[in-house]
């Protein structure tokens, strides 16, 4: 059990602390908390031209009410604590009734449980819901099912990408030459694949492989021949090489 000496100790902490809490709670009636956005920072419209406009007022508001919840959370544990004092109940855990360790108290004066039968015992390392459906574009396991070729979620995200984004040069690794494609995988093809699927085709059951001469295949050969190969995965032996268009 706790002596006398050490239960003033405590009482004395806990009271101190809530005068500290009730100071803390008359500089936020200050502040006055409770007022619209709007109507603390004086602006008729928290729309403005830009949303950074109140970005710092947003965030400092927001950080005020989470630190004035905690706080009111704080405040409610001291009672119950000087509650239990008053019936003779601290510094016993309220579901074992076995004696809390001082050093537990030393730590946290508003504990009235154990450390086995505190209520915070559950430790999630679930992911957040969000993430999904904000999937990482770009990143897609090949094993996966879901895997296809379909328009998805990245492909819309490179259409409007296309059209302007707020990254710059100094965003990457190898900056692109153009300002249109600052954004990942803009190199990336468009409603294809690999670059032959522009002039190569093949009959109805899958055979009889063609090549159609166009733009897209001059550009394919001329970039195999500038390195120096048959494919953009290097030479084929003969046994693997078209025997019209002596490349794969």
């Amino acid at each position: 059990m706790l002596t006398e000496d050490q239960l003033a100790h405590f009482r004395t902490e806990l009271m101190n602390r809530k005068t500290e809490l009730a100071s803390h709670f008359e500089d936020n009636d200050h502040f006055d908390l409770k007022r619209s956005l709007s109507d603390s920072i004086s602006e008729l419209s928290v729309y403005d031209n830009h949303p950074a406009d109140v970005g710092s007022e947003l965030f400092e508001r927001g950080k005020d009410v989470a630190l004035n919840e905690h706080a009111e959370l704080e405040l409610q544990s001291i009672n119950h604590a000087l509650e239990a004092m008053k019936d003779g109940t601290y510094g016993i855990c309220e579901t074992c009734k076995e004696e809390i360790p001082v050093e537990r108290l030393e730590a946290l004066p508003t504990a009235l449980y154990c450390i086995d039968h505190s209520p915070d015992q559950k430790i999630s390392r679930d992911r957040p819901i969000e993430e999904s459906v904000l999937t990482s574009f770009g990143k897609f396991d090949i094993d996966t099912k879901d895997e296809n070729v379909a328009y998805d979620a990245e492909d819309s995200w490179q259409d409007v990408a296309q059209y302007g984004t707020s990254e710059s040069p100094s965003d990457f690794a190898n900056p692109p030459e153009d300002y249109d494609d600052m954004y990942v995988d803009a190199e990336e093809n468009v409603g294809y694949v690999e670059d032959y699927e522009n002039f190569v085709g093949v009959d109805i059951t899958g055979k009889n492989i063609t090549v159609y001469p166009n733009k897209q295949h001059d550009h394919y050969e001329d970039g195999l021949d500038e390195e120096g190969i048959m494919t953009e995965f290097g030479d084929l032996p003969a046994s693997e090489q078209d025997p019209y268009t002596k490349k794969k």
